[in-house]
């Protein structure tokens, strides 16, 4: 196990360096040498306000179960995690490290999960309310708008969807009658509209500690989540303006979530390879080789390697050696 995971690893860093240096060809070098130092400081600068942002809903979050959470705890919670999710295959060890590391605020480790599930819910409420909001912004509007256009477009329509979602769990019961009488209209089954009925009361179940955050504090957590993704997800299109580039907001949204899903899905450490190639196919056609080989190296660097520099300390210093060799090399190693 051990051996695989570091040849794993070995594997995705050499592709994900050589990917762009194939692409970028001779022109990569005297390219990269032309970037001001201003560019790759305020991809750093992002991220770090990205990762205070996630630190301010780890805050809420806690709060939320009557516990307390020092800002320098949450912050450095964040980081570790963020660095486990990076360093092990498809991701696997964030989530493990985050309810792991949550045990420091007097969590049990089934009220850690919990609290994982929670926050991984606002998370998938976001991405899935974002692509569709993109997807309807291009399709109502495919001229490029102002970013300043884009983003307020999109953040009404999360907001809108935080509010369905209040409005869904506070009036379940009524949810669950309209529900019936639609699998009913549809002529569903009584076994196949009873199965479904159980899975959303277990859905509901699950996720019922949502339930007991006041709507101001599940408003702060989702405006916490938001903002860091947003700002997350907007490093690629800095990165291309900064290149002189001209890709819209939405489409270097687009290019990232595509890269990052098929980054996840080859199970290398941190998705090299995958990343790179797949963010490739959107850049390449719009940038040209070279330029999109340096936009990847800087939106790697920033959302990668940063990460694992910065995170690999604070992961030492907070789980230790037992937890990443369980993270990397299985049970028992």
């Amino acid at each position: 196990m051990r051996q695989r995971y570091w040849l794993l690893a070995g594997v995705g860093f050499g592709l994900g360096l050589g990917i762009p240096l194939v692409l970028g060809g001779r022109e990569l070098l005297p390219l990269l040498s032309t970037i001001s130092w201003k560019l790759p400081a305020s991809l750093m600068l992002m991220v770090l306000a990205a990762w205070n942002l996630n630190a301010g809903r780890v805050k809420l979050l806690v709060g939320g179960m009557g516990k307390t959470a020092a800002y320098g705890q949450a912050l450095a919670t964040v980081m570790a995690t963020e660095f486990a999710f990076c360093a092990t295959p498809g991701g696997t060890g964030g989530l493990v490290t985050y309810a792991y590391l949550l045990r420091r605020f007097g969590f049990s480790m089934p009220q850690g999960l919990a609290l994982c599930a929670v926050d991984q819910l606002m998370d998938v409420l976001f991405f899935i309310t974002a692509l569709a909001g993109i997807l309807l912004y291009w399709l109502v509007r495919p001229g490029a708008l102002h970013i300043g256009w884009q983003l307020s477009f999109l953040g009404i329509l999360l907001i809108a969807v935080l509010g369905l979602a209040w409005l869904f769990l506070n009036y379940f019961r009524r949810f669950l009658l309209w529900l019936n009488a639609f699998l009913r209209f549809l002529k569903i089954p009584l076994a196949k509209r009873h199965s479904l009925i159980r899975w959303a009361i277990e859905f509901l179940r699950n996720f019922q500690i949502v339930r007991e955050f006041s709507p101001l504090r599940l408003l702060g957590v989702y405006l916490f989540c938001l903002g860091y993704w947003l700002l997350r997800y907007s490093i690629l299109y800095v990165v291309v303006r900064g290149l002189g580039g001209k890709l819209s907001w939405s489409y270097c949204f687009l290019a990232q979530m595509f890269s990052h899903t098929v980054g996840q899905a080859t199970l290398v450490p941190g998705g090299s390879g995958g990343a790179e190639a797949s963010s490739g196919l959107f850049l390449t056609p719009v940038l040209g080789g070279a330029k999109a080989a340096v936009a990847i190296l800087l939106w790697r660097f920033a959302t990668f390697y940063f990460y694992l520099l910065i995170g690999g300390p604070v992961f030492a210093l907070l789980a230790g050696r037992s937890l990443w060799r369980r993270l990397t090399h299985g049970p028992g190693k």
